[in-house]
């Protein structure tokens, strides 16, 4: 019998290392969310994240969430932009806990926790503990700012429009 050919050598730099991860992690996402329910609430959204380290990165992206019981959520993020003057990428997986879920107008705050993983000039994984503070978050839409660490100190600024359900309570 003939010796069988050996495989291709793997690449030993591929051009996004957590690009596979990541893309784990959000398919993991979507399959730990229950079916759609009467109180499911959907969000998608647009935000900037900064963190400062060396070096610092800068990114604009897009956002998106469900709300898996009434103080959970579990969001999704992907940004492009700069580090060290080069383009970088930006992806997050975070859990949050929403402490005024249903309020419609004032702020809300909440608490959240997960994964980041950043391309460009550094390729690297971070772990994510962020505090936030959102506008009316069970309103249809609002504004929101986090402070917290994760590949150096992080902020986070944005936007979400909301996919409210009928009947959802004001606190």
């Amino acid at each position: 019998m003939p010796p069988r050919p050996s495989a291709a050598p793997l690449s030993p730099d591929p051009p996004f290392p957590f690009g596979r991860p990541l893309a784990a992690a959000l398919v993991l996402l979507v399959g730990l969310v229950r079916p759609a329910s009467a109180q499911r609430v959907m969000e998608v959204g647009v935000q900037a994240i900064g963190t400062a380290a060396d070096p610092a990165v800068a990114v604009g992206g897009v956002y998106g969430a469900i709300r898996t019981s009434h103080r959970t959520r579990l969001s999704a993020a992907l940004g492009a932009g700069v580090s060290d003057g080069e383009a970088a990428f930006r992806g997050e997986v975070l859990a949050h806990f929403l402490l005024n879920p249903t309020r419609r107008t004032g702020a809300g705050v909440y608490g959240a926790g997960g994964i980041a993983v950043a391309g460009g000039p550094v390729d690297q994984g971070d772990v994510v503990v962020t505090l936030g503070i959102e506008g009316r978050p069970g309103a249809r839409s609002g504004w929101f700012a986090e402070a917290g660490v994760g590949g150096g100190a992080r902020l986070a600024v944005g936007y979400r429009w909301r996919q409210v359900p009928p009947g959802w309570a004001q606190e």
